[in-house]
């Protein structure tokens, strides 16, 4: 190890000049993509402190084992913090929010060991953010290190995607998401642009650089339990409202119910207050929607729920209320941070769904995995579940990507990707409706739902 310090050591004069390359820049800006300002980020293999200045973080903690290196950081942002110590012992009191390996698994002698090291950095909701060669690129870096346009660096380890998915797998963390980057790394004027932002997400596996995001594994406690709200959107359904009452069983230490109103022509309203008075026992409010879609109707209930696990339940009630154990206990488990119902597995009752509506849902299903790196099976089932906290970070930061979505489910799950939120499919049974018609317009929604899509994939895939 003391010759790679050494190493280092030399290198650290040229590191300045070496910084401005555009391959770094861009690198710097995807990060500060992937981790939200003002966190506390740790980042090891620091160098010069670059890439944790970019994210912003309210405290950063930079380390790198050069001594040479660690006071040209400390010189170029005085407002960080930056310790000389290897990777696997550096120790710290407090977890960080984020962990940063920029550009180092490549380069440790054991990378599973600092994995493992790092579970003792994190807390439950830690993101670990790490970037890894694409191994394609082998022969051209090798090429343009022998030439000059690359800094020289000692043996690499030239790990493939699928072995850092297993190293994770090994030292206790679990992958959130993954994408790819950066095609073209040269500061080109205007084949660098149209390179790295309109072409390089399509041709994703000859990007450069390979991004993964991972959270600790959870090992939550069998005899955790959380309260719970279930929110009921109803628009002219007044012939569920009783049996979405008396079907919705009581969850973890308790069930809060929301039905919120929303416009209807027939007696929905008054069968929602005939219902919560009918039965007192059940923890039953009810609130008139003021906003349009079923977007605004969440957005209102969740204002106002109280649960610690927040879920929507739609008053069609063609995904059945006896499956919300099903949903509780993935995320009580910690199995995953938001549960994205799906209907697309199971067989259907006849006419649950029309044939163009299953094609269409297919289709926003491959262009969602794509968009947000994980695999979103339904993007459009009505019953989605997360934590309330979770829910209050979406809507704090929902001005990244407006607010037009009238349906709610685009929303919650582009906010959830865009926190690194661990989203997990589960399938359901998927009935047809035994009251009442459908509000979905195919076509005019249809047409919402693809600019969706297309505004998703400027704010997730093309970005600068």
């Amino acid at each position: 190890m003391t010759s790679r310090r050494d190493f280092y050591e030399q290198r650290a004069p040229h590191r300045v000049r070496e910084a401005d390359r555009h391959y770094h820049t861009l690198l710097n800006r995807h990060f500060a993509f992937l981790i939200p300002p003002g966190q506390r980020v740790l980042e090891l293999g620091c160098g010069l402190g670059d890439t944790l200045a970019a994210v912003k973080p309210a405290r950063g903690v930079g380390v790198d084992f050069s001594p040479a290196m660690v006071e040209l950081a400390k010189a170029r942002h005085p407002q960080l913090e930056f310790r000389v110590a290897e990777a696997l012992d550096f120790t710290s009191a407090e977890p960080f929010d984020y962990i940063i390996l920029s550009d180092l698994v490549n380069d440790l002698p054991d990378v599973q060991a600092v994995l493992e090291k790092l579970r003792a950095l994190a807390h439950p909701k830690t993101r670990l953010v790490l970037n890894v060669f694409n191994n394609l690129w082998k022969p051209i870096l090798g090429l343009a290190e022998s030439s000059g346009w690359k800094a020289p660096t000692l043996q690499q380890n030239w790990l493939s995607a699928d072995d850092m998915r297993n190293l994770l797998h090994l030292a206790g963390w679990e992958l959130v998401k993954q994408d790819t980057r950066i095609l073209w790394p040269l500061d080109t004027p205007l084949l660098a642009p149209l390179l790295n932002r309109w072409v390089g997400p399509l041709l994703r596996h000859l990007s450069l650089a390979i991004f993964m995001v991972a959270r600790p594994r959870p090992a939550v406690p069998p005899d955790r339990h959380y309260t719970c709200t279930v929110v009921i959107p109803a628009r002219n359904e007044a012939g569920n409202i009783e049996a979405a009452v008396l079907r919705t069983p009581e969850l973890g230490k308790g069930t809060e119910i929301i039905f919120i109103e929303g416009h209807s022509k027939d007696n929905t309203w008054e069968e929602i207050q005939r219902v919560a008075t009918k039965y007192p026992q059940r923890n039953i409010k009810i609130l008139k929607q003021q906003s349009k879609g079923k977007g605004g109707a969440c957005r209102e209930a969740f204002a106002a729920a109280t649960g610690d696990l927040l879920f929507i339940l739609d008053a069609d009630l063609t995904m059945p209320p006896e499956e919300l154990p099903k949903f509780y206990e993935v995320a009580r488990s910690g199995a995953a941070d938001f549960v994205n119902g799906v209907r697309l597995v199971y067989p259907m009752e006849q006419e649950a769904m029309r044939f163009l509506n299953m094609i269409g849902n297919h289709f926003f299903s491959l262009a969602f995995s794509w968009i947000l790196g994980q695999r979103i099976k339904d993007t459009l089932c009505g019953t989605k579940v997360l934590f309330r906290t979770d829910y209050e970070l979406i809507a704090a930061n929902r001005s990244y990507f407006g607010d037009f979505d009238p349906f709610g489910d685009f929303d919650l799950l582009f906010g959830a990707a865009k926190l690194n939120l661990r989203i997990l499919d589960l399938p359901i049974r998927y009935k047809a409706r035994t009251y009442g018609d459908t509000n979905i317009e195919r076509w005019k929604h249809g047409l919402l739902l693809l600019r969706m899509t297309a505004f998703a994939a400027r704010r997730m895939k093309f970005i600068r």
